[in-house]
Formats: C-alpha cells, sequence, structure tokens
C-alpha cells in the first residue's frame, strides 16, 4: 500500500499574557490518609524512552488509569536531568504505543531575584513513588520542597499537581519555567516519519498530529491532540519541536506556606471527544480537590474490596494486580464501543480487546471493579455475529484486509476463541447478584453455545471440533489450520502439527453451502469447555426460571460428560487426549498438553479417571515442574521450555488444573501447587517485577510480554481461593 506524507512546517511562535494568580495553602501530606500508601513500588516505572516507537516488549512499564489511552512513568535516579518532569507520555495509535517525548512537561525553578537555576538535580535522594494509581516525586531541596503528583481524573484527562513549601522563615521568590521537545518517529526502512507538530495556547501547549496509516506500524489523524492546559494564561514559546512555558510574574511564597497548583495533561482522538473533555477540564481546575478526592476513595474502593484483609502474606501480588489490570484498561474509543481491557499495554501488538482473554480478566475484576467486569464481556459481544459466533479480537480501527478502505492490523474474525463467555458471565453474577446482567447477556450467550454446533460439529454428533470461518481465507488449508489452532488460543501447541495428519473438514447447512471449517479432530479442551458452559447455561435458566433450557441443557451436559469420560481418555496412559474424528480413538502420539487437564476443571472426569490425572499432574517428571503445569508435559517429546504453547507456564490453564484438583477433593494439592507457582515464577512476588505472558517452567523465568492480564487476572483468583 502506497502511504502519503503530510509534510508539516514546525510552528515557531511565541503568546505572552500575563497573570496575576497565586495559589498560597496549608501545607498537607500526601500520605495523611488512604490505603494505597501501604503499597509502594510494587512495580517499577521509572525509566526514560530512547526513541519514539518502543521495541515491541516495551523497555519501561507504563502507568495509566480509568481507561485513558496515554501513560506516563517515572525518572529514574538516574535520569537526573529529567526531574521535574513525568517521563514520557506514551501514547496509543491503534495497536501501537509510541513516546511523544522523553519528558514533555518537565519544570525548572529559578531563583527570580538573580536569575540561577535551583537545579532539582543536587536533591541527593529524591522520592520517586509509584502507588496504586498514583505518581509521586518529592525533592527536598535547600529552602524548600517540592512535590509533583500525577494522577488520572477522566478517561483522556490526568491531573498533575505541583506543591513548593517554603521550608524558610523568609519570602521565597521563584521563577517557574516548564519545557519539552518532540521525539520524532520515523516508519521502519522508510523515510515516512510521523511529523508531530507543537501549537502554543495561551494557556498552555498542545501536540497535533498528521493523517498517517501505517497498518503495521502507527496510525494517527489530524483530529488527534495532546494538550497540557494550565489554569491561567500562560507565556508559550516555540520553537521546532521544543517548546517553554514560563509565568508572566515570579510567585511569592510567605514563610512555612505552600504553592500549589494543578495543570491537566489530556489526549484524544476526535474533534468530538476534545470538545466534550475541554468543558470538564474548565471544572477539574476550578476544583481539583473534589477530583484528588473522587480518585483517592475510587483506588481505596478498589484495594479494599480486592484484599483478605489482615495483612495477608500475598496482599502485594493482589494490589499488584490491580495495578497491572486498571492500567491495561482502555475506555471506549474508535470500534471499540465499552470500556474494555487490553491483553498488555506494554506490547505492540496487544492494544486490542481478545475474547478469552475478556473472560478471564472479567472473572478476576468483577471481585473490585464490576461494572468494568461487566463492560469488559460487553465489548467482545458488541460484535456477536447474526450466526452467534463471538470473534476472535477486536481493535480501535477494523483490520484492513476484511473491510477494505479501513485501517487496522490485527481485528480478527477467521476465528473464535474457547468457549469461557459462561463461566465469566456467571462469576460476575456470583459476586455481584446482578440479575439484569443475567438476564441481559443469556439470550446472547445461548446463541453463541449454539454456533458452535452449526459451524464447527462437522458429522454433528453433538461433540465439536476447532476451526475457521469462510471469510477471506479461500480455502487455504495451513492458513484455515492456524486459525483452528488460534481458536483454541493455544497457537502453536503440539496437537496441531500438521506432521501429525491435521486436515481440514468443510461444514457445510442443509442447502450444501460451506459456513466453516472444522479440522479433523474433536478436542477434549474444547468440548470440556462446552460442557461446562452447559452447566453454567442451567444455572443461568434455573434463576431465570426458564425450565425448558435447563432440562435441555442438564441432558446435552449428561451426553458431553460420558462421552469425553467414555472417548478422550487413554486408560494405558492414563490421561485425555484429542479424538481422530472418524475413528474416535485418543490422538496419545501428540503426547500430553494441559488440554487434558480441562476435564477436571469441567468436572467432566470421573473420580477413577481425576485419580490418575492427579497422579500425572504431581509428577516432577511430568507437570510438577518449578513452575507447575508446562502446556506440554515434559515427557511429551516435542516439549520446549521456552516455544509458546509448548512447554511455558500459562497462568489460565495452571488456574484450571489447580481447580479440578479442588474439585476432586484434592485442596491440599490443589494448595500446594498454587503457592509453589506463585512462589518460583520470576517476579510475581518480588517488589518491582511484573506479571509475564507465561514462564520458563523449570527456572521460573519470565517469557514473552510484560505487565499480561490474565496472568493478572488468574493470580487473583489464586490469590482469592489458594494463597
Amino acid at each position: 500500500m502506497k502511504l502519503s506524507k503530510k509534510v508539516i512546517t514546525a510552528l515557531t511562535s511565541c503568546l505572552f499574557i500575563t497573570s496575576n494568580i497565586t495559589f498560597c495553602t496549608k501545607t498537607s501530606s500526601i500520605k495523611s490518609e488512604g490505603k494505597r500508601y501501604q503499597f509502594k513500588n510494587l512495580i517499577d516505572v521509572t525509566g526514560l524512552p530512547s526513541k519514539a516507537k518502543p521495541n515491541d516488549n516495551y523497555e519501561i512499564n507504563p502507568f495509566s488509569d480509568m481507561g485513558a489511552w496515554h501513560a506516563y512513568h517515572l525518572p529514574g535516579i538516574k535520569d537526573s536531568e529529567y526531574y521535574g518532569g513525568f517521563t514520557g507520555p506514551l501514547y496509543i495509535a491503534q495497536e501501537y504505543g509510541i513516546w511523544i517525548s522523553k519528558c514533555f512537561n518537565r519544570i525548572k525553578i529559578y531563583n527570580s531575584k538573580d536569575g540561577n537555576e535551583i537545579k532539582l538535580s543536587n536533591c541527593k535522594i529524591p522520592d520517586l513513588s509509584y502507588y496504586p494509581g498514583l505518581l509521586v516525586q518529592e525533592y527536598d531541596m535547600e529552602d524548600f520542597n517540592l512535590s509533583l503528583e500525577l494522577r488520572f481524573v477522566t478517561n483522556r484527562t490526568a491531573l498533575v499537581t505541583t506543591k513548593i513549601k517554603n521550608k524558610t522563615e523568609n519570602k521565597l521568590d521563584l521563577k517557574l519555567v516548564w519545557d519539552g521537545e518532540l521525539l520524532k518517529h520515523q516508519q521502519k526502512n522508510s523515510n515516512e516519519s510521523i511529523d508531530m507538530h507543537i501549537e502554543a495556547l495561551n494557556k498552555g501547549v498542545k501536540v497535533k498530529f498528521p493523517d498517517i496509516n501505517w497498518t503495521w506500524s502507527a496510525f494517527t489523524s489530524q483530529e488527534m491532540e495532546y494538550e497540557i492546559r494550565y489554569p491561567f494564561e500562560v507565556k508559550t514559546c516555540v520553537k521546532g519541536s521544543g517548546y517553554t512555558i514560563e509565568f508572566a510574574e515570579k510567585i511569592s511564597i510567605k514563610p512555612k506556606m505552600e504553592y500549589v497548583m494543578n495543570t491537566t495533561n489530556t489526549y484524544t482522538f476526535t474533534k468530538d471527544e476534545k470538545n466534550k473533555e475541554n468543558s470538564k477540564i474548565e471544572k477539574i481546575l476550578k476544583d481539583p480537590s473534589s477530583y484528588i478526592k473522587e480518585n483517592q476513595i475510587r483506588w481505596d474502593g478498589y484495594l479494599r474490596a480486592a484484599l483478605k484483609g489482615k495483612n495477608h502474606k500475598y496482599d502485594k501480588v493482589a494490589v499488584k494486580v490491580v495495578e497491572t489490570l486498571i492500567t491495561n484498561w482502555r475506555s471506549p474509543g474508535g470500534e471499540i464501543k465499552r470500556d474494555a481491557i487490553t491483553p498488555s499495554m506494554s506490547y505492540s501488538w496487544f492494544n486490542g480487546i481478545w475474547a478469552w482473554d475478556s473472560w478471564k480478566q472479567a472473572a478476576a475484576v468483577t471481585y473490585f471493579a464490576p461494572e468494568l467486569a461487566k463492560d469488559n464481556i460487553r465489548a467482545m459481544f458488541d460484535y456477536q455475529r447474526d450466526d452467534g459466533m463471538i470473534i476472535d479480537a477486536i481493535f480501535y480501527n477494523k483490520n484492513s484486509n476484511n473491510y477494505p478502505g479501513e485501517k487496522g492490523g490485527n481485528w480478527n474474525e477467521r476465528n473464535s476463541k474457547p468457549p469461557l463467555a459462561a463461566w465469566s458471565v456467571w462469576k460476575v453474577y456470583e459476586s455481584t447478584k446482578d440479575k439484569e446482567f443475567l438476564k441481559e447477556m443469556y439470550p446472547k450467550l445461548v446463541k453463541y453455545h449454539e454456533w458452535w454446533y452449526i459451524s464447527r460439529d462437522n458429522d454433528k454428533n453433538g461433540i465439536a471440533e476447532y476451526g475457521a470461518t469462510v471469510d477471506n481465507l479461500n480455502s487455504d488449508e495451513d492458513q484455515i489450520i492456524q486459525a483452528a489452532a488460534w481458536e483454541s488460543g493455544m497457537d502453536n501447541a503440539v496437537r496441531f502439527d500438521t506432521d501429525y495428519g491435521v486436515k481440514v473438514l468443510q461444514n457445510k447447512d442443509k442447502n450444501g453451502k460451506v459456513i466453516g471449517y472444522s479440522i479433523n479432530q474433536e478436542s477434549v479442551d474444547l468440548n470440556s469447555y462446552l460442557y461446562a458452559e452447559k452447566n453454567y447455561l442451567t444455572r443461568m435458566a434455573d434463576v431465570l426460571n426458564i425450565n425448558e433450557d435447563k432440562q435441555k441443557y442438564e441432558k446435552e451436559s449428561t451426553y458431553v460428560k460420558n462421552f469425553i469420560q467414555k472417548n478422550m481418555f487413554d486408560k494405558e496412559t492414563g490421561f485425555f487426549y484429542d479424538i481422530d474424528i472418524q475413528s474416535k480413538k485418543p490422538l496419545i502420539e501428540r503426547g500430553k498438553g494441559v488440554e487434558g487437564l480441562i476435564p477436571l476443571w469441567a468436572g467432566a472426569a470421573s473420580d477413577e479417571q481425576a485419580k490418575k490425572i492427579k497422579n500425572i499432574i504431581t509428577d516432577e517428571k511430568k507437570f510438577n515442574t518449578k513452575v507447575p503445569f508446562p502446556t506440554a508435559s515434559m515427557d511429551n517429546t516435542r516439549y520446549n521450555i521456552v516455544k509458546y504453547w509448548r512447554g511455558p507456564v500459562w497462568l489460565d490453564q495452571a488456574y484450571f488444573a489447580i481447580e479440578g484438583l479442588n474439585n476432586y477433593g484434592y485442596k491440599d494439592d490443589a494448595v500446594r501447587l498454587a503457592k509453589k507457582l506463585v512462589n518460583n515464577a520470576e517476579g510475581i512476588m518480588e517488589d518491582g517485577k511484573v506479571f509475564r505472558e507465561n514462564y520458563n517452567p523449570e527456572n521460573g523465568e519470565g517469557l514473552h510480554c510484560t505487565n499480561f492480564s490474565w496472568s493478572a487476572g488468574m493470580i487473583y483468583l489464586l490469590y482469592r481461593d489458594y494463597l
């Protein structure tokens, strides 16, 4: 695709308007109240961007809140040149994060009498702290204390509170200046760049963006804006890609008194968003204390709801969960119509919404942010197709391959994801008792459940297969098999290796029209999930007094359970496997994988089968590794400790296995393995470290994406029941 570039000449301008406003209040400590202050720097968010476009896995952990599409960091101790500013910001452009600046709004303080800068870098021990929902910088200087606080107050705006307390017995006369400079982002292997430019405002500064559509790199539009706004008119000078802001007059702080000023940092996608946000900003700057209080109350609410209390040994882990999931929260934007949680703000490809990620995240988030959990589920159902299918993933913009003329890259309708939606909805109902939510979701869940048997049951025996839609695959067998593997969620699992004889089957309607594809194996995890769905739908039908459905799903669940026990369990090896669609024989040659543990989670195994599985789970030469539950058993010939779904430990599968043990009365084993996992997986228990996408089963090393949402969600469910 040919890319166009809009050449924008850098603005050079200067606005100067005087202001006589000064703010002086009695000093108060930010740590005087609030549960958040018990938890400091559980995740390291310090660092300085080295370039505009990060590597796929960002080197700095972001802080965001309220579903905002931009994030900030703290300068590290070594970044003394950037003391006084929050590094970044990182902004999301489609699925990709890009840093606007190394540090876009850095304060510099001068002695107004002699004009000399009072350098914050001279502070020997600055306090650079990340509390839940709040970034804080504190500098103890010779004549004053400087405090900077950043918190989000809307889903588009962060509030920065600057406090300067006079430590002396004399009046303190200071001059304040802010500055920043843009980072240039250039398209890889191209001369194309994102030519952002700065505009001076009478109350601040604005970054404007060009129209860009680089499907696999960035999307921006001329309507996008990033703005810093002050509560009064200021002198703003722009030169090239940098700017400075000065107050027209010096500030005078009386002895032992404190100067307080609030500014807003706003990132919006469209003119309509910006117009709506402008009215909010006016209210924020008129009454910042009420917004600061709301932030405090909201975060205390999260923590009180999430924690077990009584200073539990694993409370820090639970708080880290909340911080991770809330940072990965994205508010409605573009094609995303609801608040939802992305897999990770820290990875280039993961700023969309995926189906089974959403189900797992909602199951955890419901305990401390139930409305976010509900919307996380609804966000995927907003795109439920007429045939009932829930698609794999949605993004700010639709996929250009599926929707010619549209912008985007990762939007995926060629496959679904494992059917955990009913489980997720039931978890939300259990925690909230919101019958109206159950009533809203039930018919959608039924339609999705039935879709599996219409589009993914090739021989119409009531047992489903993974597969693909007919959209844009052009009957390419390799692409269909890949889509089927993706539909399982286990993208490159051993059981989908084509040299094992994986083939594509056409699924047709009664008129002979191809309506989808299946692969030639009936998968044990898929049908265990569907068995569990039937049981959850039975419970929902009971609550909603839909007796006909209740009886229907009770009967169907009995059939599926008997089928799994009879056909998918191999007595000789004592394990569950996918089966060949024709012979109905277990595909033992593909080895043991975590898919064979799902019947215990679903309750589809017999007691005798569960006992044999338990013995395999606890075997240190199979699944009981240093970090338990590798995705392929250690005795699988294709076991590999670092290859995605061929060995690394994924915490959703580990959680399902632990729940499965507990379901069959092996609570002690469940608790022991849960603690072993949490204590041995890198970073879970360590301050400053983050949750990872998956883990090396043999040494606990964190692998792949950082700040991974469903890892956080599953750790939280383990915390509630097993830690």
